[in-house]
């Protein structure tokens, strides 16, 4: 019989060796996006040299345009001098922006990332526990209650509800700015490009106030529908759950009801539900393109948007590799985690 490791013991060390596999899985992956985006990006119809450059350019402007990014050379060497010049930290010239597209990045990564990270833990410190109040209380009015608003946050796009937001807590009750990151009025200097972060270092707890009353409307619209979805998904767990013997022991013995939805229906339940919070935190990032059109919010979606229409090549692919390494590093994480809540999988591992 194989001995049974313990979390400390082999455990551990099994899930970082596991951790590792899936590190190099997603390396890969992410070199078979590259290699796709960049194919696709080149037979999209249209020039980009044309694009770039306007109708009234001459052709042997648009030659040499062409010439400098070098589409005149067949595709699998075009590819190679991307992979040479990515390999160095440089993604090339935006024909978008006219900037380089690293320092594009730089500056739309964070607004959308900040956006995200709220819009995320909105779904978890929403979404989970409203499914665990809908399963305890289930044929009852809190359960009711909760599943017809998880039905309507999942019922509409996040752009509906971010119209709707505007229109209840920004026209007719002005309690929320709809435009920007921060007042007009306060000056700040940028550090991480994360102004939550930045207002908080440099001491100005008043443009932190006005950074998160700003960041709250997008990133609650932004999140609704995987508030909704969540606490569906944990509903349905614990439900199921709560159904197992393990549960009627424990309530046949006359353990505290809230010890028991707690410790031993949520736990269980919280494991699917991270899964999928994790992938739609993933999408969120391709998601925010229209609220933050609606709001105003200078982020790598809206940027993406604007560099497709443009046929802008480097910053296409620039764009696509970060949504895409954000959308493994969440998957790591949320993979990391679930081995950690999961007993089996710490034991199936620790055995082999």
């Amino acid at each position: 019989m194989a001995p049974i490791c313990t979390f400390t013991e082999g455990c551990s060390l099994s899930i970082f060796t596991r951790f590792l596999g899936r590190l190099g899985a997603s390396l890969v992956v992410l070199i078979g996006v590259s290699m796709l985006i960049f194919f696709i990006a080149r037979i999209i119809p249209g020039d980009p040299a044309r694009i770039a450059l306007g109708p009234r350019a001459t052709e042997a402007q648009v030659d040499q345009m062409r010439e400098a990014l070098n589409l005149n050379e067949p595709i699998i060497v075009q590819y190679g001098l991307f992979i040479g010049d990515l390999m160095r930290g440089d993604l090339g010239m935006s024909l978008y922006s006219n900037r380089p597209v690293m320092t594009d990045l730089v500056e739309y990564l964070p607004a959308t990332l900040e956006l995200v990270l709220l819009a995320g833990s909105m779904m978890v410190m929403i979404g989970l526990p409203l499914g665990a109040i809908s399963a305890r209380y289930r044929g009852r009015w809190p359960d009711n209650l909760v599943r017809v608003i998880s039905l309507l946050a999942v019922s509409a796009p996040a752009f509906v509800w971010a119209v709707g937001l505007v229109l209840v807590f920004a026209y007719f009750t002005p309690l929320f700015p709809i435009t920007g990151r921060i007042s007009d009025t306060l000056e700040l200097e940028r550090i991480t490009g994360f102004m939550l972060i930045d207002t908080l270092a440099a001491g100005r707890f008043d443009a932190f106030a006005s950074a998160l009353h700003h960041l709250i409307l997008p990133a609650f619209a932004l999140s609704l529908s995987g508030i909704g979805q969540a606490a569906r998904l944990t509903r349905s767990n614990m439900i199921a759950t709560y159904e197992q013997p393990a549960i009627e022991m424990a309530q046949a013995y006359g353990f505290p009801e809230n010890r028991i939805a707690r410790r031993y229906a949520f736990k269980p339940s919280l494991i699917p539900s991270l899964t999928i919070i994790g992938l739609d935190f993933a999408a969120l990032l391709g998601n925010a393109f229209l609220v933050e059109v609606i709001f105003a919010w200078p982020g790598l979606s809206r940027y993406g948007v604007g560099v497709i229409l443009q046929k802008d090549l480097n910053a296409i692919v620039g764009t696509v590799l970060i949504i895409s390494a954000t959308f493994l590093i969440t998957n790591l994480i949320v993979d990391f985690l679930v081995s950690v809540l999961n007993p089996r999988i710490r034991l199936s591992e620790g055995n082999k």
